[in-house]
């Protein structure tokens, strides 16, 4: 049932202003409240950017899948003071303070939700460590809950599922990390080798769980650019050892190699064609292999394919 607004005050006859906070038609002049059923026109969620988005939503945030309550839970703040300000007493105080005990307990009731939560905790301060974007988180999430439900994941140690969960997201977003670096940002580093090497296991599972589909394989491209951020190496090196890789992947190269020292081997060898300085200890630490792996890999290279390199000549003056 739509009510009529009036054009003017009846008392009045003074202009009427809209007071959308608290729902009533007001007169500017007098004052009287004309009505107080209004409809609500305030902001949608229509925006341009993300920001804008939250800033103008009327409920919630978004929901996400890095909380095993999907982030949309309502939660007892710990403030000694009502909604108006004033400070509450001790009885309504401690009344809260057992709401609060109990809707915590509430949350994780299960020991499926408490494990969910578990993981899912570990999955993001393992994110914030290695500097993944939301993207892998989410991904990361999705994953270990399809997984929940397919496989019994009671009794596995969180540390290396969650490291191979975040591994096959990694390979989902086509984002270079291997599982020693994740569990290296988890464990300390007595633990690593063991760690990595049952979080692999784990990885295994995974794969044949969700289908092969789900592991697509990282291009060269990306081991390239990788190791070219961590070393600091200039573009227009990159570029070239991109050229190089594009040029030479129909060979036999790469078969039976890591693609981290193939690619360490491309960076290299255009560091040198261009002239720049670029050691192989740097190069080799970084991409986790030894000195001999890039020599190795660039004597392949060069005596499998004949390089020519034109350079434009620089337009300076004496």
């Amino acid at each position: 049932m739509n009510i009529p607004e009036p054009q003017s005050c009846p008392e009045c006859k003074s202009t009427l202003v809209d007071d959308m906070q608290n729902g009533e038609i007001i007169c500017s002049g007098c004052g009287v409240v004309v009505a107080d059923q209004i409809a609500d026109f305030g902001p949608e969620t229509i925006s341009s950017n993300l920001e804008d988005k939250m800033k103008l939503a009327r409920a919630t945030g978004q929901t996400t899948y890095s909380q095993h309550d999907l982030g949309i839970t309502t939660e007892i703040s710990l403030g000694t003071k009502d909604f108006s300000g004033k400070t509450i007493n001790h009885e309504v105080a401690n009344q809260m303070h057992n709401l609060r005990k109990w809707q915590q307990r509430i949350r994780v009731s299960s020991p499926r939700e408490r494990r969910l939560a578990n993981v899912l905790a570990k999955m993001g301060e393992t994110c914030d460590g290695l500097n993944l974007s939301k993207n892998v988180l989410e991904t990361a999430s999705m994953i270990y809950r399809n997984l929940d439900g397919h496989v019994d994941v009671k009794g596995k140690s969180v540390v290396s599922i969650t490291a191979a969960t975040i591994y096959m997201a990694c390979k989902q977003c086509a984002v270079i990390r291997s599982l020693e670096e994740i569990c290296r940002g988890m464990c300390p580093a007595k633990d690593v080798k063991s760690k990595t090497k049952l979080a692999a296991r784990y990885y295994r599972t995974i794969v044949m769980e969700m289908g092969q589909f789900t592991a697509p394989v990282v291009t060269m491209d990306k081991y390239i650019s990788k190791i070219a951020n961590m070393t600091q190496t200039e573009v227009r090196v990159e570029r070239l050892a991109l050229e190089i890789a594009e040029k030479t992947k129909d060979s036999s190269i790469s078969d039976g190699k890591a693609p981290n020292g193939i690619a360490a081997a491309y960076l290299y060898v255009a560091s040198v064609l261009l002239g720049q300085n670029v050691l192989q200890r740097d190069v080799s630490s970084v991409a986790g292999v030894t000195e001999v792996t890039i020599r190795n890999r660039c004597k392949e290279i060069l005596t499998s394919y004949k390089l020519k390199i034109t350079l434009r000549p620089s337009l300076t003056k004496n």
